[in-house]
């Protein structure tokens, strides 16, 4: 059943339950809507991505918190869990690839996590790498993964000039030019990302999603 048939209404309570983080009840949604014969495709795009693509708008209006999106993810991960096998079978095309880590001398995880969090929740294969991540990780990692997409964080100001150093890393490799860089993180602004050679700046989760999608859009 293509998607174009459809109202919307046939995915409001599947995205009602990512939205209120029904992680218990969402996986029989899930289930109802592929006995119904409707592309798994389809409630990923039309129920699943799209609550998670309101719930990240909200979180930039300031309308939701911290819980509320992992509350969210929780419930959005449990219904790929039922959905993944028929995805597997229709081939469906993943948003791109990102590899994402804080980088070397600094611990803090809870922006980067969410970041990821929500790259995953809008159809984007997310490897995090950690924390206190050197520019050498970094760059075994884009060898390793081939991401699209380079995501650096920082929140100390001693440690931002880590993130000019896995750029360069990238440059004397010869693998800069193969993907996008961007930066966020507290101290960090867009006039350090344009400094340092990174293609973008995101100031929060939210921000890090629309700019995410601009990258790989080539805009």
């Amino acid at each position: 059943m293509g998607h174009e048939s459809l109202p919307d209404e046939t995915f409001q309570e599947l995205g009602e339950a990512v939205i209120c983080g029904d992680h218990v009840g969402i996986g029989e949604k899930v289930e109802r809507l592929l006995e119904r014969g409707i592309l798994a495709g389809d409630i990923l795009q039309r129920g699943l991505i799209r609550a998670m693509e309101s719930i990240g708008a909200r979180f930039k209006r300031g309308e939701v918190f911290i819980p509320e999106v992992l509350l969210s993810a929780r419930a959005m991960n449990q219904a790929l869990r039922v959905l993944e096998p028929h995805l597997a079978g229709e081939r469906f095309q993943k948003g791109g690839r990102v590899l994402i880590g804080t980088v070397k001398g600094d611990l803090h995880d809870i922006g980067k996590n969410m970041v990821a969090t929500m790259l995953r929740g809008v159809g984007f294969e997310v490897t995090d790498l950690g924390i206190n991540v050197s520019s050498e990780q970094f760059v075994r990692g884009v060898e390793s993964y081939k991401p699209q997409i380079l995501g650096l964080s920082a929140l100390l100001t001693t440690t931002m000039p880590e993130m000019a150093k896995v750029i360069q890393a990238l440059e004397a490799k010869g693998l800069r030019n193969l993907l996008k860089v961007m930066v966020g993180g507290a101290p960090v602004n867009q006039k350090f990302a344009t400094d340092i050679g990174a293609d973008g700046y995101a100031q929060d989760a939210g921000e890090a999603v629309s700019l995410a999608k601009r990258l790989l859009d080539g805009r």
